[in-house]
């Protein structure tokens, strides 16, 4: 089935590693890949640990926020290649495109080239895409949508993000 995290609060990272983690749990391969992303998050230390789960950073070293270089580009289509790859290799139950909505977004993808991804997805894999401004089209061919929705947050008090928290 098709998962998507959504919206303007936090969580939806997190949400996606939550069914990693217990997907894991139950014996299933999962594929991460981090689109617009290359820094070392806290997360990723605990993934290592789980040999089920696999994680690829397909970004640079610092979180695209409003204008992709040609880099980042690149970076993303040849990531997107890579979900392919991983989707028509059969070796993983549920392949999670972190941040995959935010590249689309910024124009990094394309809407029709991560339909094609998600048309191409076989019924054995749960295939998750996460990030704000899921497009329409999207939340129309997926099965789940959850709407991240922020109520409050310290960021609005200046109060930056924690190790171990946020990032």
């Amino acid at each position: 089935m098709i998962h998507i995290y959504t919206g303007e609060g936090k969580g939806k990272t997190t949400a996606s590693l939550g069914l990693a983690l217990r997907a894991a749990g139950a014996g299933f391969s999962v594929f991460i890949g981090q689109f617009l992303k290359g820094k070392d998050y806290s997360e990723l230390k605990s993934l290592k640990k789980i040999k089920n789960i696999k994680v690829e950073q397909l970004g640079t070293r610092c979180f695209v926020k409003k204008s992709p270089s040609p880099k980042d580009i690149m970076l993303a289509k040849k990531g997107l290649a890579r979900i392919k790859g991983v989707i028509q290799s059969g070796r993983f139950q549920v392949v999670i495109l972190d941040e995959a909505n935010i590249a689309i977004k910024l124009n990094v993808l394309g809407l029709r080239e991560v339909l094609d991804v998600v048309k191409m997805c076989p019924d054995c894999i749960e295939l998750v895409l996460t990030g704000r401004y899921a497009p329409k089209e999207l939340k129309e061919c997926a099965d789940y949508v959850t709407e991240m929705k922020e109520v409050k947050h310290p960021f609005k008090k200046k109060i930056t993000g924690r190790r171990g928290i946020e990032f």
